[in-house]
């Protein structure tokens, strides 16, 4: 069975990027924030219980979740974030477990924004976090999404700090313009399929 490599980071820190790059390396990518959009598009207990929750309004006319009235209404509010996280993490579990199973390579990756805050960690073998400094985060985000730096700012001071997230990593990979990326990754590729670890 393939080993599981979560691999994580704040907005901006460059956590895509670095999926794209073990893709590369023909290494599987399950990503978990993409198949949570799609569950919450597609599964039926997911859709009845949010519409229980917040009402008709929170799907549009397509059938479509309406994103930007979910956002308004969790952002500040901490229990129905829970409720909204309690919903959809299971069922994205169930999918990766699914997932994992079908695949032959010698390890998988897991990329979630929230690896830690959702307990999704506890499912892996190793654990990677992808570091940046906070102002160059807020310097990529805002070049990417084009929106005020005060934003990312609020975005970023929602997320657990890099400090409380190293604490549960098995290893750091440092994005900050100064180190390369690409040969980090080499060199965890390399020790995971020589001898299936990552320090």
């Amino acid at each position: 069975m393939a080993i599981k490599i979560g691999v994580t980071g704040g907005i901006g820190s460059g956590k895509s990027t670095v999926c794209k790059i073990f893709r590369l390396l023909d290494i599987p990518v399950f990503e978990a924030d993409r198949v949570a959009n799609e569950l919450i598009n597609s599964n039926v207990e997911i859709r009845n219980e949010l519409v229980l929750l917040f009402g008709n309004k929170i799907y549009e006319p397509d059938n479509k979740l309406n994103r930007k009235m979910l956002a308004d209404l969790i952002f500040n509010d901490e229990s129905l974030l829970e409720k909204v996280n309690n919903l959809v993490h299971p069922a994205v579990r169930n999918e990766f477990m699914l997932w994992h199973q079908k695949q032959n390579s010698k390890y998988v990756v897991h990329e979630a924004a929230i690896l830690f805050e959702s307990g999704f960690y506890k499912m892996m073998d190793f654990t990677i976090l992808v570091s940046a400094p906070k102002e160059l985060r807020i310097e990529r985000v805002v070049k990417r999404n084009k929106i005020q730096p005060e934003m990312v700012e609020s975005r970023i001071n929602k997320q657990w700090n890099d400090e409380d997230k190293l604490k549960l990593a098995s290893f750091e990979l440092v994005n900050d313009n100064k180190h390369l990326l690409i040969p980090q990754i080499l060199e965890i590729d390399k020790k995971l399929k020589t001898d299936g670890k990552i320090w």
